[in-house]
């Protein structure tokens, strides 16, 4: 190291990256700089930031009181040195240091809520009063301006984003940037890396109720329902009646399929939360998932009373598909949209439910350009790259020979027990699995995170090797075993005891190669639908933030159905009856025929049940479930139709996979 302000700026962003993953190695690093450059401030910030990490108090208690000795004026360092002194009990120290913070700082909320908690355990309850209400009026200011960028234009929130960088960069322990950058990347749909963030700041701060609470939440978005109950009950053991806590442990509950606790929960915390917005959302979606439907409606238009520009409320009751809007109700929803207040998931939410409003009255020029706002709005917070499918089906293709798989034969696990329903979104895979769900030897689940966390992991696993490359370096040992891992992982979603079991994730068609070496016995199931109809279903449809990011752009959208049907009929030459495909309009047409084949392909006996699906009372939690509680209709098959004049984009995308449907081009 030179000492030049551009190599030391960069080594210590460097040691601040590594603080998050690997404690150890940045108070080492840390330490190399102060012997490069003695005394330099966020070296030694960093270093204390590593120090407490690996619960070395002592070690972060003597750097800080040498810097609060030689540099008095360093708000960061009695701020620090004051959490430290708190947390070790020794709370007159702890408050002497905090009270030199706001003097030199008086606009540090962070310092305000701790000096408030110190004073509090001292017994000062004014003193800890005026400090909370400081506390709270500061962050208050900041998040309202953390709302106020992220609801500007692209360059309000990359300023947004880059000011709480850079107070991390300078602060490497500041859990209140980090709760605040977290929210940023859940509200752009970054799960992974709010999980991350809330991860650092939790152990850095385990108390912060907050920020575990947020935690909790991207738990679930991420589908990891047990964690997300974990944090919470966390939470509750030190507050046992906080009904927002217990009426979010209880939607979890519902996703692990515990659907008895989920509503006895739900029905317990009612009485304080009958003016709460997060409840009623909550217990809306819970009642529609188990077919209480005039239930769930009663549930939205609560939400609506409470807040009228809700936009998720007036999606939810769209995404019933058989609820029709009144005039009044589409009425409220423009009225909505012509606040210049409202913010982007609102506006997006209400554009799509107007789609669908016009869609019904049969105004479709006006739908469309509602479902195209509703894109639009989408599309521009979201990070996707539209290549990176084509990228890897072409790297499957390499990959996975038939010379690769004869060369595997008989390796992984051999449990029967899955059946995959892959595919593209909107293609028919929740009548698949509602069919398959009513006989009486296959447990329907849903769309089951598993596999896409087994893939996650293989990624980590070493460096400069991506996926899929690294799978040819699985032994058969380790085929086996994640075969084995898998059928863990999707034990708690297994309640019936039957044989077999459906796995309704559509995006694991990507991961074919994968399934067959490591569970070969498995069923794969290809749901397939005519392109535009799947497309189009699919550019209408507002999935959850960061779920389907091809879906918010026809011509993206399009390219991804292509690269789908190529990666599947690579499959179809190197697997030769490997996957069984089910066309929507076959299946509509001649539902016992394919019932039957599909059956056949599953290795059960057909049962009548089977074609008598929508009797089924089974929970359903995908946005079908109300379309699967009826019979089988060909009313939507052809609804593209009505909207060809504004897919050319699609269409062009498409190209002949659309001309020689349901064949296949040669690729």
């Amino acid at each position: 190291m030179n000492g030049s302000d551009g190599s030391l700026s960069a080594t210590l962003a460097g040691v601040a990256n590594t603080l998050n993953s690997n404690a150890t190695r940045a108070a080492s690093e840390a330490g190399q700089v102060l012997t490069a450059v003695p005394g330099q401030q966020q070296a030694l910030l960093l270093l204390v930031g590593a120090h407490r990490v690996l619960g070395d108090a002592a070690a972060a208690r003597a750097v800080l009181e040498s810097m609060a000795d030689k540099q008095p004026q360093l708000a960061s360092v009695h701020y620090e040195l004051g959490l430290l002194l708190g947390g070790e009990g020794h709370r007159g120290k702890a408050i002497k240091h905090l009270s030199r913070v706001v003097e030199l700082e008086p606009n540090h909320p962070a310092a305000w809520r701790a000096l408030g908690m110190q004073l509090a355990l001292e017994g000062d309850a004014a003193g800890a009063g005026r400090a909370f209400a400081r506390q709270v009026r500061l962050s208050v200011k900041e998040l309202k301006l953390l709302e106020d960028a992220t609801a500007g234009s692209e360059e309000d929130v990359a300023k947004a984003e880059n000011m709480l960088r850079q107070c991390l960069a300078i602060n490497p322990t500041d859990v209140l940037a980090m709760r605040m950058l977290a929210q940023r990347e859940t509200w752009l749909g970054r799960y992974r890396e709010a999980a991350s963030l809330l991860h650092h700041a939790l152990r850095i701060a385990p108390d912060y109720a907050e920020a575990r609470q947020d935690y909790a939440f991207v738990l679930q978005q991420e589908m990891k329902w047990q964690d997300a109950i974990g944090q919470l009950d966390i939470i509750l053991s030190g507050d046992p009646d906080n009904a927002a806590c217990l009426s979010f442990k209880a939607w979890n509950l519902l996703m692990l399929g515990e659907f008895d606790a989920a509503f006895a929960l739900f029905d317990a915390v009612r009485p304080g939360m009958e003016n709460e917005l997060s409840y009623w959302v909550n217990y809306g979606h819970a009642l529609r998932t188990v077919g209480r439907r005039e239930e769930a409606i009663g549930a939205y238009r609560k939400c609506l009373e409470l807040d009228p520009g809700f936009g998720l409320i007036w999606w939810s009751l769209a995404n019933l598909k058989t609820y029709r809007f009144s005039d009044s109700n589409i009425a409220s929803m423009e009225a909505e949209l012509q606040r210049e207040d409202l913010p982007d998931e609102h506006r997006c939410h209400i554009e799509f439910a107007l789609g669908k409003a016009r869609e019904d009255a049969r105004a479709f020029a006006a739908s469309f350009e509602h479902y195209h706002r509703g894109n639009s709005v989408r599309r521009r917070r979201i990070l996707h790259n539209p290549g990176e499918l084509t990228s890897r089906v072409a790297k499957s293709k390499a990959l996975f020979t038939r010379e690769f798989f004869r060369a595997r034969a008989g390796l992984g696990c051999a449990s029967p027990d899955p059946i995959f329903i892959v595919g593209m979104p909107r293609a028919g895979s929740t009548l698949i699995e509602q069919i398959l769900a009513s006989h009486s030897a296959i447990e329907g689940t849903m769309e089951l995170p598993d596999i896409p966390a087994i893939v996650a992991d293989l990624r980590n696993r070493k460096a400069g090797l991506g996926y899929p490359e690294i799978v040819a370096e699985l032994d058969g040992a380790t085929l086996r075993a994640l075969g084995e891992h898998y059928l863990e992982l999707t034990r708690y979603q297994r309640k019936l005891d039957r044989p077999y079991f459906t796995d309704k994730a559509p995006l694991n068609f990507q991961h074919v190669g994968l399934i067959h070496l490591i569970l070969p016995n498995a069923k794969i199931i290809d749901a397939r639908r005519h392109p535009l109809g799947c497309c189009f279903s699919g550019y209408k449809q507002c999935f959850q933030m960061g779920s389907m990011p091809h879906t918010y752009d026809l011509a993206e959208i399009a390219r991804y159905y292509r690269n789908y049907v190529e990666l599947m009929a690579h499959f179809d030459a190197v697997l030769p009856g490997r996957v069984h495909r089910v066309f929507h309009e076959s299946m509509v047409e001649n539902p016992e025929v394919e019932t039957r084949r599909l059956l056949a392909y599953c290795g059960v006996p057909f049962e009548p049940a089977c074609l008598r699906f929508y009797e089924s009372n089974r929970a359903v939690r995908t946005s079908s479930s109300e379309q699967v509680r009826r019979p089988i209709s060909a009313e939507g098959v052809e609804s593209w139709k009505s909207y060809e004049p504004w897919l050319q984009p699609m269409i062009a995308e498409l190209g002949d996979v659309l001309d020689v449907y349901p064949s296949v081009p040669a690729f």
